[in-house]
């Protein structure tokens, strides 16, 4: 009886996420992307220069509103997406799309920092205040300020559905999966439900000491951890493609053969076609990964200290740009170079560690669970930021820390259920969040325009 009911669940899911992710998002997401971009004269990547100065501290200023530094904010965002989305995500999407997979991860990601850009320069122009009388950014305070009070239906769409997608899910059930794969069922440990929660509860003691310190203590976490942990996983990554040298061009040119081809697409076909298919499974990874047009990273870029929002705009951009066409190339290089991504069923975390083992027998796939673990740590940390930010919308500032608990217990949920339920429910909600940032985005977009023109006119 458990059984079908587990299977029920686990069937209804996937019909939301599917459901979800059908034409008319895929629409708005890369449509909403692309008119963006032609909008804006390709603006994000003709000031790619000036926003990396900004990002460096040229143009701070401590007494600008907000709460944290542009790279604070930065980090903050990044914490959050550069994590599983990279890790888990991108193997998810070669196991089942092959290399093709790769190339529309990066169409996302190219459309994403246009869509970046404006989410959060608006993030930053409409900043409202919480009942505390604070300043605070994110779609629900631009779709409420931009656009006015009779819009607020969709600000509470946003924040409804943020609440859940911000909730840890995925993070924690491949953090769980890597540390029975890699640490404790080589050594002869067995696991199940009994070690699963042993683990969810030292998760939540090292999860509760952190988010109950509120933004600040999280984006000092976050500042000194993302930098270093990118810097680490790179190393690892580059000395397996180093070690393959060799077939590096081959599989890089397979990314853009394939992604036309769509050969090694095992999925289900998309309107009756495989190539439809790949299309949406590297948009949808790419914005698992990126989280450009989802809403997320706004609500860290709307707390920056500055006056100026496109300067946040401009900083935002350089998200996708380091997360999907940076970390995921590397990763998917790694899995493609050592071949197991055709001689294991392994998925998600498991077939990265895979490809780390393969590549460096021994003590690879520890070094990937180093990673790991301060990946899923750091974005644990960002993640609760945004659901207390979406419930203090819904019921009040003073309210907002209920959330947390809501969240601890999540992580115990999620590291005791099967990976296809989480990354279902959180690309599900993930869409449904799109839907408010984006169109509230497109309406508010020639005001960003306008401030963009008095920006650089000033500059």
């Amino acid at each position: 009886m458990i059984i079908t009911k587990n299977v029920s669940i686990d069937e209804l899911i996937k019909a939301f996420s599917n459901y979800a992710w059908g034409l008319p998002l895929v629409i708005l997401l890369i449509g909403g992307g692309l008119y963006l971009l032609v909008l804006s004269r390709f603006l994000p990547f003709r000031f790619l220069g000036h926003a990396i100065q900004v990002l460096r501290g040229k143009y701070d200023d401590p007494d600008d509103p907000g709460q944290i530094s542009h790279f604070k904010a930065l980090t903050t965002a990044l914490s959050s997406t550069i994590g599983m989305g990279n890790i888990a995500g991108v193997a998810v999407a070669i196991s089942v799309g092959g290399p093709g997979a790769m190339f529309w991860m990066w169409v996302s990601a190219v459309v994403g920092m246009s869509t970046k850009f404006f989410t959060s320069t608006l993030a930053v122009m409409y900043r409202g205040k919480d009942s505390r009388g604070e300043l605070q950014g994110g779609p629900m305070y631009f779709i409420m300020e931009g656009l006015g009070k009779s819009w607020k239906p969709l600000a509470i769409m946003f924040s409804l559905f943020g609440m859940i997608g911000a909730l840890p899910v995925v993070n924690v059930n491949q953090l769980t999966q890597a540390i029975n794969d890699i640490v404790l069922t080589p050594n002869g440990v067995e696991v199940g439900l009994k070690s699963n929660f042993i683990l969810a509860i030292i998760l939540v003691v090292l999860t509760s000491v952190i988010i109950l310190g509120g933004l600040k203590r999280i984006s000092n976490a976050a500042s000194k951890m993302v930098p270093s942990m990118v810097l680490l996983y790179f190393g690892l990554v580059l000395f397996i493609l180093i070690s393959n040298y060799e077939l590096v061009p081959k599989y890089f040119i397979m990314i853009f053969t394939d992604a036309f081809a769509a050969k090694n697409y095992s999925g289900a076909p998309f309107f009756g076609g495989v190539l439809g298919a790949l299309i949406l499974l590297g948009i949808r990874r790419g914005a698992f990964s990126n989280e450009a047009g989802i809403g997320t990273a706004p609500m860290a870029h709307g707390a920056a200290k500055t006056d100026e929002p496109i300067r946040e705009g401009l900083v935002a951009m350089l998200g996708p740009a380091i997360d999907t066409l940076v970390v995921c190339t590397l990763t998917a290089l790694a899995i493609l170079v050592t071949g197991v991504w055709e001689t294991t069923t392994d998925n998600g975390v498991s077939l990265t560690a895979s490809a780390f083992s393969h590549a460096m027998p021994g003590y690879g796939k520890y070094l990937l669970m180093v990673c790991v673990l301060i990946f899923s740590v750091s974005s644990l940390f960002s993640y609760a930021y945004y659901g207390t930010k979406c419930m203090s919308f819904i019921i009040g500032a003073d309210k907002k820390h209920y959330y947390n608990y809501i969240y601890i217990i999540s992580i115990i949920l999620a590291a005791t259920t099967p990976f296809s339920v989480m990354l279902n429910l959180i690309d599900g909600v993930f869409a449904l969040m799109a839907i408010p940032t984006m169109l509230a985005t497109l309406i508010l977009a020639p005001k960003v325009i306008k401030e963009a023109r008095k920006y650089f006119k000033r500059l």
